[in-house]
């Protein structure tokens, strides 16, 4: 009798794990059927489409596992335990340590995977688009709540600074992938919580350093 369906043994997550990894390191069109059914364990034609259905349904898949295991950054934003200044800080630093870490591929597969495709891709550069925008209405909130609690002057150009610290999450990932180091992207975070700084009320935030006069 003709196999179907999955082979023995069969591990989804080990599986999805490989495709993630392959669509994070190659993009959505660089990762062929082929090389992600090896990356999955060498499963068949037949157990790809029985356990995912199609390649665009597995990078939604993998896309959410991604976001769930390396996608902290909206939660740390919104922890509301820390002060505004210091969740935006946290996530920054957290969002290098993650796309700089050589346990698998550098960058983010968020910003990476699917933003340049042919028409066919589009369904999948509309889901990182509107991930993105997740992102950046998190860091929006977290400007917004530091003037909210007082730490930032009323006047402060929130549409700026969040435009200012989402270009920071977008270009860590590129620099991270062009293999620029954990410490110098970190002492890049120091340079634009500065720009946090520079809003403070006159009184100064706790947590901002003194100005020098």
């Amino acid at each position: 009798m003709a196999r179907s369906g999955r082979p023995r043994g069969f591990d989804r997550d080990a599986a999805l794990d490989g495709a993630m990894h392959l669509f994070w390191e190659h993009g959505y069109e660089g990762a062929s059927l082929a090389v992600l059914r090896h990356a999955m364990g060498d499963i068949s034609s037949a157990s790809f489409y029985a356990a995912f259905g199609s390649k665009e349904a597995l990078y939604r898949e993998t896309l959410a596992r991604y976001l769930d295991k390396h996608g902290g950054i909206v939660g740390a934003l919104d922890d509301e335990t820390l002060s505004p200044r210091s969740r935006l800080e946290q996530a920054l630093l957290a969002s290098v340590a993650v796309q700089t870490d050589p346990a698998h591929p550098k960058g983010c597969m968020l910003t990476l995977s699917a933003m340049v495709s042919s028409e066919a891709g589009a369904p999948t550069r509309d889901l990182t688009r509107a991930e993105r925008e997740i992102t950046r209405q998190a860091l929006q909130r977290c400007i917004a709540a530091g003037m909210r609690v007082g730490d930032l002057e009323p006047a402060t150009d929130i549409a700026g600074l969040t435009a200012l610290y989402d270009g920071l999450v977008l270009g860590i990932s590129i620099q991270a992938r062009d293999g620029v180091p954990a410490d110098t992207l970190r002492a890049a975070i120091g340079h634009a919580m500065a720009a946090w700084d520079t809003q403070c009320r006159a009184s100064s935030h706790p947590e901002a350093p003194r100005r020098q006069h």
